[in-house]
Order: structure tokens, then sequence, then C-alpha cells
């Protein structure tokens, strides 16, 4: 399949689902999804759906899919109206990183990865933002100790707040740290302007902002979160498209309730408050801030 985001749709979920049926494959059957967060994304939703459930394993080949999409069971598809709307929860049986295929990833995928990384970092590893902070050349040079520190605490925390909380009723709500902003981008550029972790690498600036304006985040601590996210590399510019639309895209977030915006914000730098339901003046406000900023490489 087409491992772009405009390839994540039903009609991918359709065909793949033909050709098992061409090969003859049953309920015993084992789908091996060797790729990024996309395939991940669509052969789970496959193999859940496939003659109700078989079998599956991950071999993730993108940094973002080693340190988050490929663990956790998360599986599904976008619609025009918005990202990841139809989907399901399903474990795969078996999920294998290595960290040497990342050698052939291209420059920009692989800095897409590490703003995932940086979401850990956020959320609740503050000794693996730090390390971050202080040795992100070693991670963009891809050397093995920077490497293996870096997937391994991501991986661990992914599967910590998993375990707790496999459903999303709760806990693993702090996964989404950056998403609501993240998703709508992806949306009103219909999935072709921004890599998944670019995207999550505005949505982190946006929320960190936010943050700041509901007095729940330090400014210091949100310049921390800025400069490390540039310093990452250059970003693809934000949308030419009004902050009302971009709101409008929020509001058909999955973690919306009864059209009020939720996000999840910084309290700290490790810490973050879920379910927070911010001014719509302020989110707009930080809309326009994030439009007027630049990153240059």
């Amino acid at each position: 399949m087409n491992d772009g985001e405009s390839a994540k749709n039903l009609r991918t979920v359709e065909l793949a689902c033909r050709q098992l049926v061409k090969v003859g494959a049953d309920r015993r059957a084992l789908l091996v999804a060797v790729g990024g967060g996309v395939v991940g994304d669509v052969a789970g939703f496959v193999a859940a759906s496939y003659s109700r459930g078989i079998g599956l394993v991950h071999i993730p080949t993108t940094l973002v899919a080693q340190v988050d999409s490929a663990i956790g069971g998360k599986t599904g598809v976008n619609l025009p109206e918005g990202k990841n709307l139809v989907g399901a929860f399903y474990p795969p049986r078996l999920v294998i990183s290595d960290p040497d295929v990342l050698r052939t990833l291209p420059s920009r995928e692989f800095r897409s990865g590490i703003y995932e990384v940086v979401k850990y970092g956020v959320i609740g590893d503050a000794k693996l933002f730090q390390f971050l902070e202080k040795d992100l050349a070693k991670l963009l040079r891809r050397e093995p100790g920077a490497l293996d520190f870096v997937i391994q605490r991501s991986a661990r925390q992914k599967a910590q707040v998993v375990s707790k909380d496999e459903h999303e009723s709760g806990l693993r709500e702090i996964l989404n740290f950056g998403h609501t902003f993240a998703h709508a981008l992806e949306s009103v550029t219909r999935y072709r302007k921004y890599l998944h972790g670019e995207a999550v690498g505005w949505g982190m600036i946006a929320a960190a902002r936010l943050g700041v304006a509901c007095e729940l985040f330090s400014g210091k601590d949100a310049e921390r979160v800025v400069r490390l996210i540039a310093h990452i590399g250059p970003l693809p510019p934000w949308p030419v498209v009004p902050a009302s639309r971009l709101i409008q895209a929020m509001q058909a977030d999955k973690k919306t309730r009864a059209g009020r915006l939720r996000f999840v914000l910084p309290t700290k730098i490790g810490r973050v408050r879920c379910g927070v339901e911010a001014d719509p003046a302020l989110a707009l406000e930080v809309l326009k801030l994030c439009a007027q900023m630049r990153f240059r490489g």
C-alpha cells in the first residue's frame, strides 16, 4: 500500500481485505505490518476487522512508529471530516523494533519522530526532556546510544500508560498532548503538508502557549518546549487559513465533548492535565500567534 497519510482511508482498508480474500486468508491468518505509522494504523484496522479479527505483528520502520504508533493497539483511518474517526482498539501479538532500520530513514522522516519523543518528555519524563535538551545533536546523528535511550524510554512510557488504560477512558488521554491542534492542521491541509510528527511539533507549541494563557504552565517552561522543537529542524510553515477554520476542525476531534474543546495542557515539564476546557477566545489567540512564527533550517 501507499504509505502516505492520504492512503489512510476506508478505500485502502477495503482493498487490503479483498487481497486477503484472494489469497485465501482465514481466521488463523497472521498479518505482518512492515512500515511506519500509516501502514501500522491501516494494517491494524484490517486485522481487527477481517474475519472479525486475525493475528497482527508490527515491525515499525520509522522513529514515530517505534516510539509511539506501533505500541498500544490503537488502529484507524481518516475521514474527510477528521483524523482517525474510524478504527478499533486491537493490540498486536508482537512488536519488533530494530533501531538499525532507521539508518536509511530520510532526515525529514527521522526528525518527525523526534517530535513524538519530545511529547513523552513533556507528559511524563522530565529526564528524557533534559536529555533531548543536552544531547539532541547525538540523536540527530542517530548515534546508537542515543537511539536506544529515547526509544526504550518512550516505548516504556507508552506501554505503562496503555496497560493502565487500554481504551482511552482516562489516563491514556495524556498521550494526546499537542494532538488536538495537530489533527486540525493535518485535516485543513488534507494530510499533504505535514508529516504527522511535524504537525505534533506545531501542536505542542500551540498547547504550551495555551497552557501559559490558561495560567497552568510557566512562560519559561513554554520557551524551553518551543526552543527544543525549533532546534530539531525546520518545520513546514503554519497553513495560510483562518484561525476560525482550525477551531472548526478541532471541534471534530474525538476528544471534543458537546461541542466544547478539550485540551491536554502542560503544568510543568513532565506533567500535563487532561480535559482542560479552554476559552475558545484564548485558543483563537494562540492560533494567531502560531501563524506569525517562523522556523528556518
